[in-house]
C-alpha cells in the first residue's frame, strides 16, 4: 500500500472518529499526522510538527480574543439592538436584520457557531413573537453566519485565503468573500420567498415595543449586560463600567483592525491581538476573563488539522486526487466532484477542518487550466460550508436548540434536515454551475 493511501485512509478515520465520538479532531489529527507522519512515512517529530502554520494560529486567537471583549462590554448586543430599531416596525425586515447582524459578527471575527449562538435566541425568540416561519429565521441566521464567514479578516477566510497562499495562488480574498455572501444571500432569498416572506411584508408592529423583546431576549439569552430603554434610546450597563466608551472603543478597533490589515497589509493576527490587548488595558479588570473565551477548541482543531494537511501533502495525496480528478477528462467534472466531497463530508463534519484539507487537492486541476484560483477556491469554500444547516453541524443543531415553543422539537428537526438534504444534494452542484463552469 502506498503512503497516499495510508494517509487516506488515516483521514478518512479521523473524520469518522471526530463526527460520531465527542472528541475535537484536532487533537484525532495530531495523533494521525504523528503515527502516518513517522511510521509511515519516516518523517521526525520536528518535520512533524514543521507542518502547523504559527500565522494562522496566532490570526485565530487574535480575532477571537478581540471578538470575546466586544461580546463582553456589550458592544455585540448594541450592535443588534441597533439593527432591531432600524427596521422601524418592520417584520418582514426582521429575519434580513438577523442574516446581516450574524453576517456581520462572523466577518469581525466570530467564529460561526458563535454567532449562531448569541443571535439565534434572538431571532427565534421573535419569530415566535411575530408568527415568522421559524425555519426560515433559523437558517437565515446559519445562512448570514456563512455569507460573512470568508471576510479576509474572518476565521474561514484567513484559513481559506492562508492555505491558497501556501499552495501558490494569492489575491483570491474578495472572490471567495463575495461569492460567499452572494450565494447565501440568493439561497436566503429563495427561504423568504418560499416560506412565507410575503405575507410579512403587509404587517408592521411597534417599534418600541419590539425594542423591550429585544432587550428581553438579549437578558434571557444569557447576554453579559442589562439593556434598558425604548426606541431610539438604549443605555446599557455591563459590571458598573461606562460601556457608551467602550462601545466606541471597540467599534474603532475594529475598523482600525480592518484598515491596518487591508489596506496597509499587516498581518491580521498580530494587528487583532494588538488591539484586543490595547482595549484589555483600558478596561483590565473588566477584561480579565476575556482571554479564557478564546476559541481554544477551534485553534486546537486548525492547529491539528493544519498538520496534518501538511502530512497528507509529504504523503502525496494532493497530487494523487488532484490528478485523478483532473484524468476525469474534464477539468470542470473533477471540480464538481471535489464540491460534492467537500459538501458532504462537512454535513457531518467540521468545515473548519475540511478547508485546510481538501483546498490542496484541487491544484492539480487548478494547474491544469480552465478555472481560475479564486472560482476553484470559492466553490470548495462555499460548497464545504452551505452545508453546515444540517442538524447534524454545530450551527443547525443550535437553531433546533432554541427552537420557539409553537413548534415541537421534532417537526423542527424535520424541517431543518429536510432543508438540509436539499442544500446537500443541490448546493454543490449549483455553487459549480455558478462558480466554474463559466470559467472565470
Amino acid at each position: 500500500m502506498g503512503p497516499e493511501w495510508i494517509a487516506i485512509i488515516a483521514l478518512v478515520a479521523l473524520f469518522v472518529a471526530g463526527t460520531v465520538l465527542p472528541i475535537n479532531m484536532g487533537a484525532l489529527a495530531y495523533v494521525a499526522a504523528w503515527f502516518v507522519g513517522v511510521f509511515a512515512l519516516q518523517m521526525d517529530e520536528k518535520e512533524v510538527l514543521g507542518g502547523i502554520s504559527a500565522d494562522l494560529v496566532l490570526t485565530l486567537i487574535g480575532v477571537t480574543y478581540l471578538f470575546s471583549i466586544a461580546k463582553n462590554n456589550g458592544t455585540v448586543d448594541l450592535i443588534v439592538s441597533k439593527a432591531v430599531q432600524a427596521v422601524g416596525g418592520r417584520v418582514a425586515l426582521i429575519p434580513w436584520v438577523m442574516f446581516a447582524v450574524t453576517a456581520l459578527l462572523t466577518a469581525i471575527g466570530a467564529a460561526s457557531p458563535a454567532a449562531c449562538a448569541i443571535i439565534g435566541p434572538v431571532a427565534l425568540g421573535f419569530a415566535r413573537r411575530y408568527k415568522i416561519n421559524p425555519l426560515m429565521m433559523g437558517m437565515f441566521v446559519v445562512h448570514g453566519a456563512q455569507g460573512g464567514g470568508f471576510s479576509p479578516i474572518s476565521i474561514y477566510g484567513t484559513i481559506t485565503n492562508s492555505v491558497m497562499t501556501e499552495v501558490g495562488y494569492e489575491g483570491t480574498e474578495m472572490g471567495v468573500f463575495l461569492a460567499s455572501l452572494g450565494i447565501n444571500i440568493a439561497m436566503a432569498v429563495v427561504l423568504f420567498l418560499a416560506l412565507g416572506g410575503r405575507q410579512l411584508m403587509r404587517e408592521r408592529v411597534d417599534p418600541a415595543e419590539a425594542s423591550a423583546h429585544l432587550v428581553d431576549d438579549l437578558h434571557t439569552g444569557g447576554a453579559s449586560v442589562t439593556v434598558s430603554g425604548q426606541g431610539a434610546g438604549v443605555s446599557t450597563t455591563t459590571r458598573g463600567v461606562g460601556v457608551r466608551r467602550d462601545h466606541v472603543l471597540t467599534l474603532v478597533a475594529f475598523a482600525a483592525v480592518a484598515v491596518t490589515a487591508l489596506a496597509f497589509d499587516q498581518n491580521i493576527g498580530f494587528v487583532s491581538i494588538t488591539a484586543a490587548v490595547a482595549l484589555a488595558m483600558l478596561s483590565p479588570q473588566q477584561h480579565k476573563d476575556a482571554v479564557k473565551q478564546i476559541a481554544w477548541p477551534t485553534v486546537l482543531l486548525v492547529a491539528g488539522v493544519s498538520t496534518y494537511a501538511a502530512i497528507l501533502t509529504a504523503a502525496g495525496v494532493p497530487e494523487y486526487i488532484g490528478n485523478w480528478a483532473a484524468g476525469l477528462g474534464i477539468v470542470a467534472v473533477g471540480a464538481l466532484v471535489l464540491c460534492y466531497v467537500g459538501g458532504i463530508v462537512s454535513a457531518f463534519a467540521s468545515s473548519t477542518a475540511l478547508l485546510p484539507v481538501i483546498i490542496p487537492i484541487a491544484v492539480p486541476l487548478i494547474a491544469a487550466g480552465g478555472v481560475s484560483p479564486w472560482a476553484m477556491a470559492a466553490a470548495l469554500a462555499v460548497s464545504s460550508t452551505i452545508v453546515d444547516v444540517s442538524p447534524f453541524s454545530t450551527n443547525g443543531a443550535l437553531m433546533l436548540a432554541n427552537r420557539p415553543d409553537t413548534i415541537s422539537e421534532q417537526t423542527y428537526y424535520k424541517q431543518i434536515l429536510g432543508y438540509a438534504v436539499i442544500v446537500t444534494l443541490a448546493g454543490p452542484l449549483l455553487v459549480w454551475a455558478i462558480l466554474v463552469l463559466p470559467g472565470w
